[in-house]
């Protein structure tokens, strides 16, 4: 039998984390509950989720600075959830490597799919790959690896969250070729996803700091359209 995926709930509020970990223990998943940042870093190691609920309004330590210290080691998905639902609050967690952010209050039903749509999004590298179904893109000094899930770049390997690599590999797998914004949140985040146009700037904006310009190809903004992969030669 496969292995349970495992959540990680970092929450401070104990009825809204019970509540969280009833709905996903019901759809299989296993749970950890957790109610302050301080205490989610020290059980990330050890617990090794697949996928963490983070809240943002923690003591202590805030989620937005456990977000940054665990996408200082990891890729391991992470779901924002807040009751805060300006721009700038969801702008800021993506900036961070959020993969997602939701709302509070939010609907079960609707926290599960998302759960489980950035789990299938995110697969960890598996052996022997490299065949005629591997879904990979490469031009010089890069190589992108939607199957699973890596980017090598220049050689060495690159850690990104799925939501980035997805971005990178779609518009990579298309060069010169023009794509809105809209396009993009789109085919990227699906309709599901009710967001701002500005999660893809942020997102292009997190890849440039990573895969930077080649002579032969680039991440280019089309002003007042959107971003292509351009490739030169």
């Amino acid at each position: 039998m496969a292995a349970k995926q495992k959540i990680l709930i970092v929450d401070d509020d104990t009825n809204i984390a019970e509540l969280i970990s009833l709905y996903l223990t019901k759809e299989c998943f296993e749970t950890m509950m957790v109610a302050d940042g301080e205490e989610a870093l020290s059980v990330f190691d050890s617990f090794q989720p697949n996928l963490i609920l983070l809240d943002l309004m923690l003591p202590g330590i805030d989620g937005y600075q456990v977000c940054r210290e665990i996408r200082a080691k990891s890729s391991t998905p992470i779901i924002m959830l807040s009751a805060k639902g300006e721009v700038f609050d969801k702008v800021l967690g993506l900036e961070l490597g959020a993969d997602d952010y939701i709302i509070k209050p939010f609907d079960s039903k609707e926290l599960v799919a998302r759960v489980k749509a950035v789990l299938r999004r995110y697969q960890p590298a598996k052996p022997e790959t490299r065949n005629s179904s591997a879904k990979v893109v490469e031009y010089p000094e890069l190589v992108i690896n939607q199957t699973n899930y890596s980017v090598l770049y220049r050689g060495e390997s690159v850690d990104m969250p799925p939501k980035e690599l997805e971005l990178l590999y779609f518009l990579a797998s298309s060069p010169n070729q023009v794509f809105t914004r809209e396009q993009l949140l789109d085919h990227i985040w699906g309709y599901e996803y009710i967001g701002d146009t500005r999660t893809v700037d942020v997102h292009i904006k997190r890849l440039r700091e990573k895969i930077k310009d080649h002579p032969t190809w680039s991440l280019s903004t089309v002003w007042g359209i959107g971003y292509k992969f351009e490739v030169r030669g």
